[in-house]
């Protein structure tokens, strides 16, 4: 009987160029990127430094968000990074995802304590990015309340708390200034405010100016650029005008 070897079969006994990858230990494939530096900067890059990823933040600081609502208010993500992302931000501690209450059976995403705690590095990263946004560019998506943060600093000048409902021509959001009733720790969110303690109406060229700081609110107010409707306090710092004694 003849004993052929697998190389004697009309193939070369050359050793084959194919090697086997080894396999990805089940400990590797939930470790993340690292920079590996003793730095709490590094530390918070570790968590937050992925593309995408503050951006969600910036969207779960509206409040709880559907799957479905952050993908479409995320433009250019891909599902595959957006679920990613999500997971890897469940893992770090900074959101968890929870059912709905009856009748609705959707999940959410939501903000821990420690991810609302980015608000701060928000402000932070829109104050020294505000110089760059000029005009919008044809390809750059918008969305109303995308300027919620930009105009945080304008509105607390006015030191008095309350509910200000903003509209400009991409939609509507609202913020809750001072106080100790923030619901869910949440200082602006998309859509109408149930009971604003004033209104403001501006269009978005207003908005970047004003976050650039090359607009204050008041002098927007003289020019004609924003509208401010109500009686409260609030709505009257915000107009500039003097307390009544």
């Amino acid at each position: 009987m003849l004993g052929f070897t697998k190389f004697e079969l009309g193939k070369s006994n050359k050793p084959s160029r194919l090697r086997r990858m080894p396999r990805p230990s089940p400990r590797s494939a939930d470790r993340r990127r690292s920079y590996d530096q003793y730095c709490a900067a590094a530390r918070a890059l570790d968590a937050v430094g992925d593309r995408w990823t503050l951006l969600i933040v910036r969207e779960l600081l509206a409040g709880p968000r559907r799957y479905t609502d952050l993908h479409a208010d995320l433009p250019g993500v891909s599902t595959d990074m957006l679920a990613s992302r999500l997971k890897d931000m469940e893992r770090d501690g900074l959101a968890t995802r929870r059912r709905i209450p009856p009748p609705s059976s959707a999940y959410v995403y939501d903000l821990t304590d420690r991810g609302r705690e980015l608000l701060p590095v928000l402000r932070a990263l829109a104050h020294w990015g505000a110089p760059a946004l000029d005009a919008p560019r044809p390809t750059d998506a918008v969305r109303a309340h995308w300027f919620a943060i930009p105009l945080l600093d304008a509105l607390e000048a006015a030191g008095e708390p309350g509910v200000v409902e903003v509209r400009v021509d991409e939609g509507v959001f609202h913020l809750r200034l001072g106080g100790d009733d923030d619901r869910d720790g949440v200082a602006y969110g998309d859509g109408p405010a149930d009971a604003p303690d004033t209104r403001l109406r501006l269009d978005a060229s207003t908005c970047a100016a004003i976050g650039r700081g090359e607009l204050s609110l008041t002098a927007g107010v003289k020019a004609g650029r924003v509208e401010v409707a109500g009686e409260s306090p609030l709505a009257a710092a915000l107009r500039g005008e003097t307390a009544r004694g």
